[in-house]
């Protein structure tokens, strides 16, 4: 699942919210007109909204620094201008990427001088985000500035209110942990999302998305089979085994399974 498209589908869904939270904007009316954008080159921007019949809002969300975003940025505007011609538009761009950002939000020139708001994730309070305290909103707390507080302790909160609100649902429970737990990537908190849902001891492994324990169980299982069998090499057989099911079944990468189980990549590539 991409990090870009986890994060622009939680924002759409949260775009009254973090307007209010994150861009101290009140907005009373939205109406989206993404659809309207569509260029020739397939090119359609994140969010695009009319806003209380004033004014044009329009958010991007990027997960890479991009040499190029602010002439991205200023396409979008001209594209957006050619809808209404009249209305001020507002453009942000929220990073959520890994790096340093290092992206400028200006255009200058002897004949241009264009702007946008720039946003860095790691810049905002992770508790604006509780207060929203919906499963969109837990899952992109994960990419925000924890403040003092302890690591462990902001995961765990947000795992359990994700249980709170989702948890009789095992497949939307499912999804908002495999969100939680890729997007953990850019922080490098993948070892905290693990203990926490160890935490959830009441959880059957089974309905757990995590790539670590369910490769880990997984490993158990095959190695247990493979004995059960009489496989002298057991355990090697068990982790090829494990290794196929968790790509096919789980649309796992296969260079990220074979270095997590230790399995030559070459040998495995030919058991799919």
């Amino acid at each position: 699942m991409n990090k870009d498209i986890i994060a622009k589908e939680a924002i759409k869904t949260l775009v009254i919210d973090i307007a209010k939270y994150i861009l101290n904007i009140e907005i009373k009316e939205i109406k989206f007109l993404d659809k309207e954008l569509q260029r020739i080159e397939d090119r359609r921007a994140d969010v695009v909204a009319l806003i209380d019949n004033s004014y044009i809002l329009h958010i991007e969300i990027q997960n890479d620094n991009d040499k190029k975003m602010a002439l991205r940025m200023l396409r979008y505007y001209i594209d957006i201008k050619n809808i209404n011609k009249k209305l001020p538009i507002k453009q942000y761009l929220i990073y959520i990427g890994k790096d340093r950002l290092k992206m400028e939000n200006f255009i200058k020139t002897d004949k241009l001088d264009y702007s946008f708001n720039l946003i860095n994730m790691k810049d905002i309070d992770c508790s604006n985000f509780f207060k929203i305290d919906t499963p969109d909103a837990l899952v992109l707390a994960i990419l925000c500035d924890f403040k003092n507080s302890n690591e462990q302790d902001i995961v765990n909160y947000i795992i359990q209110r994700l249980k709170e609100k989702v948890g009789k649902n095992d497949f939307e429970f499912r999804k908002y942990m495999l969100m939680l737990e890729e997007l953990s990537q850019n922080r490098n908190l993948q070892e905290f999302i693990k203990k926490g849902e160890e935490m959830l001891t009441q959880i059957n492994y089974e309905t757990l998305p995590s790539y670590y324990l369910g490769l880990e169980r997984g490993i158990e299982r095959g190695i247990e089979t493979g004995i059960e069998k009489g496989f002298l090499d057991g355990e090697q057989k068990a982790k090829f085994e494990s290794a196929v099911i968790f790509i096919k079944e789980m649309n796992l990468n296969p260079e990220d399974v074979a270095k997590k189980l230790n399995l030559p990549l070459h040998e495995l590539l030919k058991k799919l």
